[in-house]
């Protein structure tokens, strides 16, 4: 009997592979051909699940997001019940720096799709909306933890989201070594301590 072909599965070695020639060998050689070669198989192959570049490019996007949630999940469940807000936001911004393969891997996908989305309306709408996403589920740790006092009620939930959110331009400096991880950790700690400081750490009442 012929081979059953798992369709999903193969559409994430094609994603995996993609990421691998981004990381490798950048944006630049981002094409079809490249990505059929690299995940062993053929352009036809390859073609028969994305029509084009942009489609490739989209879903090794979406997929590389949710390889980021569950490394997320992960790490939120090893944070006990129920977390602090504190730890919360510094696993969802570690997350995002370009720490490990897996995150790195990831990293260097999302420049590639921005880079595509300055130039293609569809990419764009997704991109945003994906950041969107992010930034709202942000704000509203950092609204909740205001709510339960972990924060001074003087805050801004919207600004400092925004503020969380920049910490995440790290990674450039990471890629490029003009920041050592340790140096980058400690801005994030800092951060946070100054952010939870204000309220004096009570938490609930």
């Amino acid at each position: 009997m012929p081979k059953q072909v798992d369709h999903q599965e193969r559409r994430e070695t094609i994603a995996r592979a993609l990421w691998r020639v981004v990381e490798r060998r950048g944006a630049k050689h981002l094409t079809m051909r490249e990505v059929a070669q690299e995940a062993g198989i053929s352009l036809g192959q390859l073609q028969h699940y994305f029509d084009s570049r942009a489609a490739m490019l989209s879903f090794a996007m979406d997929f590389a997001g949710e390889q980021s949630a569950q490394r997320v999940a992960r790490a939120l469940g090893g944070l006990g019940e129920p977390p602090h807000p504190r730890d919360v936001l510094r696993v969802m911004l570690v997350e995002l720096l370009p720490l490990h393969a897996d995150a790195r891997a990831t990293s260097r996908m999302s420049a590639a799709y921005v880079l595509e989305a300055l130039h293609d309306e569809e990419i764009r709408a997704r991109a945003r909306g994906g950041l969107l996403q992010g930034r709202a589920m942000v704000e509203r740790v950092v609204r909740q933890a205001i709510a339960d006092r972990y924060i001074a009620p003087d805050r801004d939930p919207a600004v400092e989201a925004d503020l969380l959110l920049a910490l995440t331009g790290f990674t450039t400096l990471l890629e490029l070594r003009v920041v050592e991880p340790d140096a980058a950790l400690a801005a994030v700690d800092r951060y946070l301590d100054r952010l939870f400081e204000t309220a004096g750490g009570s938490g609930p009442r």
